[in-house]
């Protein structure tokens, strides 16, 4: 796996720390990185633990959006906007080798969390990740330049790949698309679950648990999804759809409010057996 892994955008830091078009050394990694082969951790990760990115209104500052920039002989523009960006190719992911180190704008870079590394839009900004090869979607935050590898279009965090299936593989065909939260973003419940005496049920106070199964373009993809859960549990289960102005519709598929533990894992571990994705827990 490790063979078909790309050099990180995270080289791009030197770059964009300087003037507006800048060089970086020959081989950066070098003196940089104490690995010099890229790979997955060594212990493993859940999925259910993986936080999800929320997508929030943005503010941006000259860290990590210089442009135009050049990484090893190459010269990259930055976008003014992510408005209307939507692109199709391969995507790779980073791991051990860059965690720990600066991104392109100066935060840290977090393996076990979700992230992105992009050559041009702007950072930081939010996408949504489609897998063409199981229809997996997530949202991650761009925060990171790159990757600076062959056809590569985007280079997600270790997490953020094991969300979508490929980790094990090492790349997989994405289809990319932006988001941009404004003030007329909202969300609302598409799909309820009645409780087994026929009450509506409703969904509980915030710090309530769910497990989210899917995220999808399509309502009918979703609702699918939602009919198959409904066989296997007695939990509510909901379609949530999130609404935005300029960057569309996603149907989020949830099950719960579900608070112990034990719970989770065993649905967990029943919705992966009955190949319905990898779950994880959100809350809200």
């Amino acid at each position: 796996m490790n063979s078909i892994l790309i050099k990180s955008g995270l080289v791009a830091v030197a770059v964009l720390a300087g003037c507006s078009t800048a060089t970086v050394p020959t081989n950066p990694d070098a003196t940089r990185y104490s690995i010099q082969k890229d790979r997955a951790p060594s212990g493993s990760l859940e999925i259910s633990a993986i936080p999800e990115v929320i997508p929030e209104q943005v503010t941006r500052s000259m860290a990590g959006n210089r442009s135009p920039y050049t990484v090893f002989g190459d010269t990259y523009h930055v976008l003014p906007t992510e408005e209307g960006y939507s692109e199709s190719g391969v995507a790779s992911w980073y791991g051990e080798k860059f965690h720990g180190h600066k991104t392109s704008n100066g935060e840290i870079f977090d393996m076990y969390k979700v992230s992105a590394a992009h050559k041009s839009l702007p950072i930081p900004s939010f996408l949504k990740v489609t897998n063409l090869n199981n229809n997996r979607s997530i949202v991650v935050r761009v925060n990171d330049r790159g990757p600076f590898h062959g056809d590569r279009i985007v280079d997600l965090s270790y997490a953020a790949a094991l969300k979508l299936g490929y980790a094990k593989i090492g790349t997989a065909r994405v289809q990319l698309d932006a988001i941009i939260v404004s003030g007329m973003e909202r969300e609302r419940i598409l799909v309820q679950k009645s409780s087994p005496n026929g009450e509506e049920l409703k969904l509980s106070a915030p710090s309530n648990k769910y497990l989210q199964v899917g995220a999808f373009s399509e309502l009918v993809r979703a609702q699918e999804v939602s009919n198959r859960l409904r066989e296997m549990t007695n939990r509510p289960v909901f379609i949530r759809e999130v609404i935005s102005q300029s960057s569309g519709v996603l149907h989020r598929v949830r099950i719960g409010p579900v608070n112990d533990e034990t719970e989770i894992r065993r649905l967990t571990q029943s919705l992966v057996a009955a190949d319905l994705g990898s779950p994880y827990t959100v809350t809200d």
